[in-house]
């Protein structure tokens, strides 16, 4: 177990934007911080994150709480890992009590499969440095590739012995069990006979983005053997391959800061860059590309150059991943080398200096790329130039951007010398072929619920649309919402009540106080024992008003580290909201909504008032509805019209609050 005074120097010492920095491209607006979601697919930025309060918040997916919860999300990492990762990040020093057994066994499965794969990454690392076998074939291989010692050591590159179970063996021998061992690919089991995967290769571990041993790609090394030349780990939970990029936990921060990312195919191409400078680099590890991986980059850069061999087949790869690329919405550069070269190759014969000019000078946009390599197949040939002008403008057909999709259509017709209004007569038949499709595909999707009511309304533009919202469940989060924003704030507050005029009447006088935020919250409510009906709210104001009444220096951040992950989504989401949307006609439905020069006091009486008039006029609705049918409705009556007298009340000191 951590201890607590390890914990509360993690959360005092880390900072959110630089956590989440590490993962998410984040650009400053305001005095937030804005980038686009790492839990969804989407193009226009909704992800915040909040210095001040040192929180974030996904408007997508309706994530966010503190960092911790970020890398919980993020990563899947287990609360002490996060704390772990962060320790580490800023060199804190971890104090942990010892675990006991049954702790041990209670760590989840996927925990045990992230310290297997650890175990395994440092046992051929050590025996490819140690032993003789491992010096003589492992480390001689990748000495003769061209690496460094350091750079060995960065990639923590190794050697799995040629036995059928050296590794096995001597992971079982220290403790691990065969269950994770074959859940992680890296041993087979058969019967009762158990050995290793990667007998005899050298081996790449890959890393998430934040680090992790995920899986391992293999080289073998003996090209007699009747085997894959390249062997990856097989699927698993901690091991996706279509969702990795190897090199990316490497590559993030140079990416990020470089504005572009260099995507190659093999593992010793992202090495040999690296080792020339280039850190900009990840490989999509053998694998067709996939959009998940390019969401990847996406978090970081808009920017991909694609490096591709010279030859023709690695041409062709170059043109099958241009479309996927496109349609995330990002600006794709393709560059091939001299014949015979790969950036494996490229890179060992030149300097930092001498690439980079290489690139600037032969990265091509992919309509100039694809132009150049098409039109050579088609010369001479009007159908094969047709068809290659059609394949083009597919291409272009899956940019999202409008803007984008105009400049390249008229750069397609320069190129290929057919006229704009050809282009865009294609283009829109194969937008509207697409359209019809998609319709297609969503028409199974109508029976599906729809999202909750108070989170179902719908702007005026849209025809024969029901807006719904439920009123009492806002009322109840702009009273969260104050309380977090201005609890502890001293605001004099004006009221109304009854006094007694000269000639025997009651009358309203008004009457102003000083006090806090939360203390006129909790008094109000109190007066008429309002409660909170959302179980969620219920709970967090309870919590709310105890910590405010214990500790004068009530700070956000601190109290959403102490609370569960669907709580601190909550309240980020409502700390955070107000910055990303303005609330559409809500007056019309009595829910008063703080403008910008409102003031604190203003803004909370709204609130207040709104809530407990909208409370006691639905009482007075169940009483009504209690008179239909009865024969005795005296004392119903009685209490509708002590209820209406209240209502009345109310509604005059709502009136006068919002006429200030």
């Amino acid at each position: 177990m951590i201890s607590k005074e390890t914990i509360d120097k993690v959360f005092e010492t880390a900072r959110v934007e630089e956590v989440i920095g590490d993962f998410v491209n984040l650009k400053k607006s305001g005095s937030n911080f804005k980038g686009l979601s790492p839990f969804s697919d989407e193009r226009t930025p909704s992800f915040m994150v909040s210095p001040v309060k040192q929180i974030w918040k996904d408007f997508s997916t309706g994530k966010g709480g503190s960092a911790v919860s970020f890398l919980m999300e993020h990563e899947h990492f287990s609360y002490p890992e996060a704390i772990k990762y962060l320790a580490k990040k800023y060199n804190i020093e971890v104090e942990e009590t010892e675990r006991t057994d049954e702790q041990k066994e209670a760590a989840n499965e996927r925990e045990s499969m992230y310290l297997v794969s650890e175990y395994a990454r440092d046992y051929f690392h050590k025996t490819m440095l140690n032993s003789e076998q491992g010096k003589a074939i492992g480390l001689s291989y990748f000495k003769e590739r061209g690496f460094t010692a350091a750079t060995i050591e960065k990639f923590q590159l190794g050697y799995n012995p040629d036995q059928w179970d050296a590794f096995t063996s001597e992971a079982i021998r220290q403790g691990y069990k065969l269950d994770y061992l074959e859940k992680t690919g890296l041993s087979i089991v058969k019967e009762e006979k158990q050995f290793d995967r990667f007998k005899g290769r050298v081996m790449f571990p890959i890393h998430s983005m934040s680090g992790r041993v995920l899986g391992f790609g293999g080289r073998i090394l003996d090209s007699s053997k009747k085997a894959a030349k390249y062997l990856n780990s097989p699927e698993s939970d901690i091991y996706h391959k279509s969702k990795v990029l190897y090199g990316i936990y490497y590559a993030k921060q140079a990416i990020a800061k470089e504005d572009n990312c260099y995507l190659v195919e093999g593992y010793t191409d992202v090495i040999q860059m690296f080792q020339s400078g280039i850190e900009n680099v990840v490989s999509s590890s053998g694998t067709a590309l996939t959009p998940e991986q390019i969401r990847l980059i996406n978090r970081l850069t808009k920017n991909i150059t694609v490096l591709f061999d010279g030859d023709a087949a690695g041409q062709r790869a170059a043109l099958r991943g241009i479309d996927l690329i496109l349609e995330q919405g990002m600006n794709v550069r393709v560059c091939s080398f001299p014949e015979g070269e790969d950036p494996d190759s490229f890179s060992r014969k030149h300097s930092k200096e001498e690439i980079v000019a290489f690139f600037d000078e032969n990265a091509k946009d992919f309509i100039q790329y694809k132009a150049n390599l098409l039109v050579e197949e088609a010369a001479g040939d009007p159908v094969k130039k047709a068809d290659t002008v059609r394949d083009m403008v597919e291409s272009i057909s899956k940019i999202p951007d409008a803007i984008k999709q105009e400049i390249y259509v008229q750069e397609c017709a320069r190129i290929m010398e057919v006229s704009e209004t050809v282009l865009y007569n294609t283009l829109a038949q194969i937008l509207k072929k697409d359209k019809k499709e998609a319709v297609k595909q969503n028409r199974g999707n109508q029976s599906q619920s729809p999202p909750p009511e108070y989170m179902s309304v719908v702007p005026d533009e849209m025809p024969n649309a029901v807006e719904k919202v439920n009123v009492l469940y806002e009322l109840e989060r702009k009273l969260i919402e104050s309380l977090l924003l201005y609890g502890q704030v001293e605001e004099d507050f004006e009221d109304l009540v009854l006094k007694e005029n000269e000639d025997g009447s009651l009358g309203l006088e008004p009457v102003t106080h000083k006090i806090r935020v939360f203390e006129k919250i909790y008094l109000d409510l109190q007066d008429d024992e309002v409660e909170f009906t959302n179980d969620l709210f219920k709970v967090l104001y309870v919590r709310i008003v105890e910590q405010m009444n214990l500790n004068d220096n009530f700070q956000i951040q601190n109290f959403i580290n102490e609370l569960a992950p669907e709580e601190a989504s909550e309240i980020s989401n409502i700390i955070l909201n107000d910055e990303k949307y303005e609330l559409h006609r809500w007056d019309t439905r009595e829910v008063y909504v703080r403008k910008k020069d409102t003031s604190i006091a203003q803004f909370v009486s709204e609130t207040v008032l709104s809530l407990r008039k909208y409370l006691i006029t639905q009482k007075i609705k169940e009483l009504m509805d209690k008179t239909q049918g009865s024969s005795n409705n005296q004392e119903i009556i009685k209490d509708i019209l002590d209820y209406q007298s209240l209502n009345t009340l109310l509604g005059n000191k709502l009136g006068r609050v919002l006429s200030v």
